[in-house]
């Protein structure tokens, strides 16, 4: 006998595998592709939101325009001819009067709900360039997705409840004001008394639904987050390959190293015969100093430095050439630790490196 299946791969996490938070160069991408982790339900309560309380501002000019528009048309009803082309132009003008201030605020309430989740404007038309890959239907992927998925049971349970809720307080409003319209229905002449009660009853189901689902749409927005950070992870082979290009194959930067080196060891020659003094820890490091009295405020800079076999080929050029060598073990160690080719010395060696100049000047008038 068969068994009809579900592949439990559907309960796993969607990104298996992917355990590394995303990079901020990952998040960067995907913002640029028009990929940011954003609730639709926040958009919509905002619109909403925005879009009731203009209603309720603008309710009684509506009104004023809906009485002036069936004015037009019943005093016209007995003498001419509705069905025209002149009377659909006015009824259409009179419906943009109404429906434009309003689908305005909405449009503006949804287009402030993206700029608070985007954090700033952001257009990209990647998410509506046409992919043949999005019209053929995916079955398996959207019961995943719609199903057997946390977002997925969340959703579902957050329409439940949210239609339970709006269903049980729009029942207790009628339930509360039902007699009271009742009675104002048996009354002759309370037609505008009826219209208010039914506009207030209308109007404190729009706010409070309004401001239900705009505290619905903060935890929204936050699982959505969650669920976008999840999609975002990495996998760790992603990870090395994202962090090669920022930094380089490693094998290129070894063959770049090994090229400056021999670029120093060709120039070590005219820039260690060129220096001031060279300081040795005696023999595994040594560093050419420099001191150019003609620019002003200046101070000594390394011109040369090297470690083992650099470092003796240093002190070998320095004794053909007459340049002075001093041995300080800390302070070698230290310039070539702290400096680059070219460096002005820090700070902190001003004072030893200034000693030994006094001595090399004291020396010279000798």
């Amino acid at each position: 006998m068969k068994y009809s299946q579900i592949d439990l791969q559907w309960f796993a996490a969607e990104d298996e595998g992917r355990t590394e938070e995303p990079s901020q160069i990952k998040l960067d991408r995907a913002r640029k592709e028009g990929r940011v982790a954003k609730s639709q339900e926040l958009n919509s309560a905002i619109a909403l939101l925005l879009s009731t309380l203009a209603l309720l501002f603008l309710a009684k000019w509506i009104f004023d325009q809906i009485v002036e528009a069936m004015i037009f048309f019943f005093s016209r009803a007995g003498t001419e001819v509705l069905f025209r082309q002149g009377n659909a132009a006015v009824v259409f003008t009179y419906f943009l009067k109404c429906v434009i201030p309003i689908a305005f605020v909405g449009l503006v309430g949804g287009v402030t709900g993206n700029i608070i989740q985007n954090r700033g404007f952001l257009f990209s038309l990647k998410p509506i360039r046409p992919k043949f890959s999005n019209v053929v239907p995916h079955i398996g992927q959207y019961l995943k997705k719609t199903m057997f998925s946390r977002q997925g049971l969340f959703n579902v349970a957050k329409s439940i409840g949210k239609v339970a809720v709006i269903a049980v307080y729009g029942f207790n409003t009628i339930r509360k004001d039902l007699p009271q319209l009742l009675g104002l229905i048996q009354e002759r002449g309370e037609v505008a008394a009826c219209i208010g009660l039914l506009a207030r009853m209308a109007a404190q189901l729009l706010i409070f639904a309004a401001i239900f689902f705009l505290i619905v749409s903060i935890p929204d927005y936050y699982v959505s987050r969650h669920e976008f950070m999840e999609q975002m992870k990495m996998t760790k082979e992603e990870v090395k390959q994202e962090y090669k290009e920022m930094e380089g194959d490693p094998e290129v930067k070894s063959h770049m190293e090994r090229a400056k080196q021999e670029l120093l060891r060709r120039n070590i020659p005219k820039m260690v015969a060129e220096s001031d003094v060279v300081i040795t820890n005696p023999t595994h490091f040594a560093v050419a100093l420099k001191y150019d009295t003609s620019i002003p405020n200046s101070a000594p800079q390394v011109n040369a430095k090297g470690e083992d076999e650099i470092a003796l080929t240093i002190r070998r050029i320095a004794k053909e050439n007459d340049i002075p060598i001093v041995e300080n073990r800390p302070l070698a160690r230290s310039l070539y630790a702290e400096t680059k080719l070219g460096d002005i010395i820090p700070v902190a060696y001003f004072k030893a490196v200034s000693v030994i100049y006094a001595q090399l000047k004291k020396f010279n008038k000798k």
